[in-house]
């Protein structure tokens, strides 16, 4: 009987703990994929408004890891709406494949800084996140060269 009463406890307070993730439009970490070119992505929020962000992408031409500090502000017309903007840094290895379509740039190893820019949407009805951004990067290790072109669209559930 004690087993019993322990159990219908446990599964109470996580299905307490589960609805109010659910009905609330704040988040403090999330985990899913970013598209373009593709991502598994980790945000953990420090506090209110600071978070950090870890990124593993994988596409045809190699992989790229990147770790950013983002600052958050709330809009206040839309609830659950974010925006953001943050810096760091990244190093990226390039496959053969890369190496042959760009000859000039003789190094598979690139290591350099990042800013984003983006929006960050919380439904108040499901654990999900959205958020979508622009990411421009510059390389100092490797080919030397501004990189305009990463962001995407994020899919992540929250905890």
């Amino acid at each position: 009987m004690k087993k019993i009463i322990s159990l219908f406890i446990i599964a109470s307070t996580t299905l307490t703990t589960l609805q109010a993730q659910q009905s609330s439009n704040d988040y403090i970490t999330a985990v899913g994929v970013k598209f373009f070119p593709g991502a598994l992505t980790v945000k953990h929020f420090l506090n209110d408004n600071n978070a950090i962000e870890g990124l593993g992408y994988f596409w045809q031409y190699g992989s790229r890891i990147t770790g950013l500090y983002e600052h958050h502000t709330s809009f206040n017309a839309v609830d659950g709406l974010k925006w953001y903007v943050g810096a760091g840094a990244h190093i990226g290895f390039w496959n053969d494949k890369w190496k042959n379509n760009y000859p000039s740039r003789n190094s598979g190893v690139a290591i350099g800084i990042d800013g984003v820019l983006g929006l960050d949407y919380k439904l108040k009805t499901a654990p999900l996140n959205f958020s979508i951004d622009w990411q421009p990067s510059f390389n100092f290790i490797g080919y030397n060269y501004f990189e305009g072109g990463w962001g995407g669209l994020a899919v992540r559930y929250t905890f």
